[in-house]
């Protein structure tokens, strides 16, 4: 789901925890074990490890911690957020060309920035006292 060395993306989140309440359902939800049909059939069954099937016997995990109402509208917020999610475009790639002049520019820009903005505000601060006092100065 996520590549290593990478910040978890908003869909990696989601499914993560779409995934440990669908869990904590189906272990309220499931059979206590045994109630099986016959001993041939346990029999069979034992050959074959099934991968859906739990290790271990369910856990009582007492009441639920969230109501199914509850759940229920944290899990349309959650369908929301990813439908939102899902339909954001993915960033632009990068053009080599664009990034190779915009390197070569940011010194040239700095320089002229450095030389002609201390002369552009004191301009603009003078213009703005001479309108707000009515004085040229």
């Amino acid at each position: 789901m996520q590549t290593p060395g990478r910040d978890p993306s908003m869909e990696d989140i989601l499914a993560s925890i779409k995934k440990v309440i669908a869990e904590e359902k189906e272990m309220r939800t499931a059979p206590p074990p045994g109630d099986g049909a016959g001993a041939d059939s346990a029999a069979a069954e034992d050959d074959v490890l099934e991968l859906d099937e739990p290790l271990a016997p369910p856990a009582d995990l007492g009441p639920p911690l969230l109501d199914e109402g509850a759940a229920g509208e944290t899990r349309k917020s959650f369908d929301e957020l990813t439908t939102v999610a899902a339909t954001i475009p993915p960033p632009p790639a990068t053009n080599p060309l664009e990034d190779m002049i915009r390197d070569m520019l940011k010194p040239i820009l700095k320089q002229w920035v450095d030389e002609h903005l201390p002369q552009i505000v004191n301009d603009q601060v003078r213009r703005e006292i001479s309108r707000i006092t009515g004085r040229q100065l």
